[in-house]
């Protein structure tokens, strides 16, 4: 589907994959539209009202991802062959595959530069691959889960992982390690994106919210709450002024942010109200910005170490966990709201056919 924001203005429904259309994304110049499917394919679409396609015959296997190179020239796909591969998008033709994970490949993303793909796998590995010379130069590995979705940052420095241990890992590539690990989902996060400016992270998990990081502060700012199930799909649009959500519950969502207010205490007390639906898919918030920083500190582009950060990490592990237990009887509410609506339908429909009978008895009588 292509949406159009213009009042009035429909959406346009596109047809051509023969299974569960897996990814998607626009080119940077927003002339061609990418999907991916388990139909093992992938389709190059005209976003038009017409919607021409081309299809390449892409892999063995369902496809999960498809990325294109900043300059658009190229396409990366990630599938479930254990393989990914990247083609020529004007040429339309295969150019070369990346093979050395030994289970499905489940996303690949280029860098910024196009100089390096990010892959992860059901093999508990993310892999960084140099396009150049076509050999995968970095590999991490984690004995617990493995990540359903990779992405660099905007400098390309680091990469993020959202794992399906219900982790959140920021891994350092000049230093080759682990720099950051959030523990805030209490479900598999399937997705994540950077904020442009590479300061903030927002994650999508299986628990049903969105949660955004502050990767300067090193902490969770603002956890949100729209979906009625899982949310499989995130990401901030290109200037950082709003973020798209898609989930379970076949519901995409619009989100406003609000990062560059002036006053941070006003606009989190602003965030913390409730909003009322607009038109049942779109909801628009006001996120808080974060703390005044220095100068010194707006100019660096890593991430300060825990004895840098403002909040003490005891005192932010404990709000985080304030904050878990809050969403946790949220959750609850919102359950048991479900059920007692489910009760009362049902109740009403036995109440109606109980007049039903009682009429059709009357009638015989």
């Amino acid at each position: 589907m292509l949406w159009n924001f213009k009042p009035q203005a429909r959406a346009f429904r596109y047809v051509g994959h023969k299974d569960v259309v897996t990814s998607v994304q626009f080119s940077p110049l927003g002339n061609l539209l990418a999907s991916a499917s388990r139909d093992r394919t992938v389709r190059l679409w005209i976003p038009d009202k017409r919607g021409k396609s081309s299809e390449f015959k892409a892999h063995t296997a369902p496809v999960r991802s498809v990325d294109f190179s900043a300059d658009g020239q190229l396409l990366a796909t990630a599938s479930e062959d254990k393989s990914i591969k990247v083609w020529s998008v004007y040429r339309q033709r295969f150019l070369y595959s990346l093979y050395q994970h030994t289970h499905w490949v489940r996303c690949a993303k280029f860098s910024p530069d196009g100089r390096l793909i990010v892959s992860c796998s059901e093999d508990k590995t993310v892999k960084i691959w140099d396009g150049t010379n076509k050999q995968c130069v970095k590999n991490f590995s984690d004995s617990v889960g493995f990540a359903n979705f990779v992405d660099f940052n905007p400098s390309a420095t680091c990469i993020a992982s959202a794992g399906s241990d219900h982790t959140v890992k920021i891994w350092d590539l000049r230093m080759n390690k682990l720099l950051q690990h959030y523990q805030v989902h209490s479900g598999g996060v399937n997705c994540l994106s950077f904020h442009p400016s590479g300061n903030f992270l927002i994650t999508a998990s299986s628990d049903g919210t969105l949660k955004i990081l502050d990767l300067l502060e090193g902490r969770l700012i603002y956890t949100l709450q729209g979906h009625t199930g899982p949310v499989y799909a995130v990401s901030f649009s290109k200037n950082g002024e709003l973020f798209s959500s898609g989930g379970a519950d076949t519901q995409v969502l619009l989100w406003r942010t609000n990062f560059d207010v002036k006053n941070y205490g006003e606009a989190e007390a602003r965030a913390a109200r409730p909003l009322a639906p607009s038109g049942g898919t779109i909801k628009e918030v006001d996120l808080p910005s974060p703390p005044h920083r220095d100068k010194k500190e707006e100019d660096t582009s890593d991430f300060p170490s825990e004895s840098q950060r403002n909040i003490p990490l005891a005192l932010a592990n404990v709000l985080e966990h304030v904050m878990e237990q809050l969403h946790v009887l949220t959750q609850t509410v919102s359950i048991l709201e479900q059920r007692l609506t489910v009760t009362e339908d049902k109740l009403k429909e036995c109440l109606e056919n109980q007049q039903k009978l009682f009429s059709a008895t009357q009638q015989k009588s």
